[in-house]
């Protein structure tokens, strides 16, 4: 399968959780709209994802993958099955004493989550309460986070994929569910979190059994294998950790702000993170193991070839994506979330702060391919390094925006962080190894910014022409304004990228037809 197709695979099934995800954000915003409760429950949901960065999917799949595969190769699978059996046993040993742990002192916990909860009682109980019946979760993404990591190893990649859409299918369940039962909808909510590891758990489980693949439980006890897990994870972490730090300081400091400000942030962030999902895991997921084989077989000029393929990938979608999302922030937010509970003061709030989000997109994707460089050159040790700093830019930036701008400033200043993060990859990746792009990326830069700055005109003409669309408060109407919006503007991107040949049709139908062989042209 070509690079580029394993992109189009990877991006097309992140594209169905992420369709999921939105349909569960839309009634999420229907039935809790952004007041009390639902701050109370993007806290509850953040604190577990915040611990599972650092225990399992990123950290962890980083390091254990390599490894289990130098084990499968080198010792057979059973050896590498009972390298799975200590890593997961020694996981286990970690996580269910640590999530019993801050169960237990949920309350201390959450006046340093969200100390600014505790100047509202019932807000403060609600997050402490959903936070306690959410936590499990971490240790049960963290089992599906290694089961994944097996199956990956395996090559097969769609089982893990498909889990987060199992996350959301739980959570739309249960909002129907409570309102059609009458059930309380912020407590429904937590207990749907923690249902859904058990679903997300329970279908890695028999997708490893179909691929003839078993995790065996053994006692925890460290092996040579678990402890090089171990050692490389620590990097992988340090690095999980300064992303999840930039996400804890919003918390804490939207927390200080009145009600409202924690899902504002929440909502923004989710779409923002749509073309972050698609295309971000998709360079990660396929760029990484292409440009270490090519590394090891010392060939710089597919190294660079995969490189600026790469970035033109980013860009292609990145740019329209950012330009997109600040021009018609207010009529996709106004469609997405604007009913029941979530109200116009609301959107508006959610849409000033998704344009600032959107700032950061190009950098974000960057940064994939930039890091990338550096993992398949084993050097770890220089996006690290730069990830706590772009932490350090953040949390600055977030305290001295806070004031002014308030929820705004603390999306605008994680942007910030994200372009510094990119800028100061690109420098240290030029300083080291040379030349980044090759000449075709040279060629077709200054014609992808074009394309995008045309989209961006025909973005806002679009978004004047159907203002009145989205004032009559139809569904149906703004459905058809946003419509206009986003089909207009993609099809004059497209013809664009077509004419001035910044991307042509032919080239990506050649893309998707075509494998990595060295010297290969995309």
């Amino acid at each position: 399968m070509s690079f580029a197709r394993s992109l189009f695979t990877v991006s097309s099934l992140t594209v169905l959780s992420r369709v999921a995800g939105f349909v569960r954000d839309t009634l999420t915003a229907t039935f809790l709209g952004a007041g009390p409760v639902a701050d109370a429950f993007f806290v509850a949901q953040r604190l577990p994802n915040l611990f599972r960065s650092l225990f399992a999917e990123g950290a962890f799949s980083s390091a254990f993958v390599p490894l289990y595969t130098a084990e499968q190769e080198r010792h057979g699978p059973e050896a590498a099955q009972r390298f799975a059996g200590h890593a997961l046993a020694l996981l286990l040993a970690i996580l269910l004493p640590f999530s019993i742990l801050v169960m237990m002192f949920m309350p201390q916990v959450m006046l340093q989550l969200a100390p600014g909860f505790e100047k509202s009682p019932e807000k403060y109980r609600l997050a402490v309460d959903f936070s306690t019946i959410t936590f499990p979760y971490l240790a049960l993404i963290s089992v599906t986070a290694l089961q994944t990591g097996v199956l990956n190893a395996q090559g097969k990649f769609g089982p893990g994929a498909a889990a987060p859409i199992a996350f959301n299918i739980v959570l739309i369940i249960a909002m129907f569910a409570a309102n059609l039962l009458h059930f309380d909808m912020g407590y429904t909510l937590a207990w749907a979190v923690t249902a859904s590891g058990i679903v997300q758990c329970g279908w890695l489980m028999i997708s490893c059994y179909r691929a003839k693949v078993s995790i065996p439980m053994l006692w925890p006890h460290l092996t040579p294998a678990s402890k090089r897990l171990f050692r490389r994870i620590g990097p992988g972490a340090i690095g999980a950790g300064a992303t999840q730090i930039n996400l804890l300081v919003s918390t804490i400091l939207a927390s200080t702000l009145p009600t409202g400000a924690v899902s504002y942030l929440f909502y923004a962030d989710r779409v923002n993170q749509l073309p972050l999902g698609i295309v971000g895991v998709a360079v990660a997921t396929t760029l990484l193991p292409l440009l270490a084989r090519y590394v090891a077989a010392g060939k710089e000029d597919n190294v660079r070839h995969y490189t600026s393929r790469a970035i033109e990938f980013c860009l292609v979608l990145g740019l329209p994506s950012t330009l997109g999302l600040i021009l018609a922030a207010q009529p996709i937010i106004q469609t997405l979330f604007q009913h029941g509970a979530f109200s116009a003061t609301d959107a508006t709030a959610t849409a000033k702060t998704l344009a600032a989000y959107s700032l950061g997109i190009p950098a974000f994707l960057l940064v994939k391919v930039f890091a990338s460089s550096f993992f398949a050159r084993h050097d770890t040790a220089t996006p690290v390094k730069i990830a706590v700093i772009a932490m350090i830019v953040n949390v600055i930036l977030s305290v001295t925006l806070l004031g002014p701008m308030q929820h705004i400033g603390i999306a605008l200043a994680n942007s910030s962080a994200v372009w510094t993060n990119a800028m100061l990859l690109f420098i240290q990746l030029r300083r080291k190894h040379g030349a980044i792009g090759d000449a075709k990326l040279a060629k077709r830069l200054p014609r992808l910014f074009l394309c995008a700055t045309l989209m961006g005109g025909v973005t806002w003409v679009l978004s004047l022409a159907t203002e009145n669309w989205f004032n009559a408060s139809h569904l149906s109407c703004e459905l058809l304004g946003l419509a206009v919006i986003i089909g207009g503007s993609g099809l004059i991107y497209g013809l664009s990228l077509q004419l001035t040949g910044a991307m042509r049709f032919q080239d990506l139908l050649a893309i998707l037809k075509r494998k990595p062989t060295i010297g290969a042209d995309i």
